[in-house]
């Protein structure tokens, strides 16, 4: 399994967000999470990053325990959080060059970002942010992608374009308040 936890359980305060979660997400697969706000969702995503430890319970991330402060597990591991954030003074053409010479790998503008490529990260619409970033953790390579609420501000077209996107990513995990998204690209729902 590419990601698994066993008996995870995250509490704040007096409560629990969820308690006893078994994940496995193999080679391949894409598993969605879905759930109200306050849920857990984002949580569950920074647990498997550690960016939060749970309460009790482990995880693993290709085959170790996560850990966001190491450059192999980086290398390993693309993630767009909510808190992800653009050099806002680069265009898309250059997050995409810099990115590049940053993994090895030449990376072209798509044509989703093209009409734009040139134009500061700070000043498009919210949405092509979004596409910037959606489009630059699958562009580097990883074997595992952690998503989370990747439809945030993106039109018709750009959900469209998003799951053609989560469809090019070895092993997924993705948390989205969208059913359809989750009918689309899921292998397995988990609802918190």
């Amino acid at each position: 399994m590419l990601v698994s936890t066993r008996d995870l359980t995250v509490e704040v305060g007096a409560a629990s967000l969820f308690s006893g979660l078994d994940l496995a997400v193999d080679t391949g697969e894409c598993l969605v999470v879905t759930g109200a706000n306050g849920a857990g969702k984002s949580t569950l995503l920074r647990c498997l990053y550690l960016l939060q430890r749970p309460s009790s319970g482990t995880v693993s991330v290709c085959g170790a325990a996560p850990d966001e402060r190491s450059a192999a597990f980086r290398r390993r591991v693309s993630v767009v959080l909510d808190d992800s954030a653009l050099f806002e003074e680069l265009t898309a053409r250059q997050h995409l060059d810099l990115l590049g010479r940053s993994f090895g790998v030449a990376r072209p503008v798509p044509a989703a970002l093209a009409s734009r490529a040139d134009v500061p990260a700070g000043d498009p619409s919210a949405g092509r942010r979004r596409r910037l970033l959606l489009h630059a953790a699958v562009a580097r390579p990883h074997s595992v992608l952690l998503l989370d609420e990747p439809e945030r501000a993106l039109d018709a077209e750009g959900l469209s374009w998003l799951t053609t996107l989560v469809g090019q990513s070895l092993s997924v995990v993705v948390d989205s308040h969208r059913r359809p998204l989750a009918a689309t690209v899921a292998d397995y729902v988990v609802d918190l």
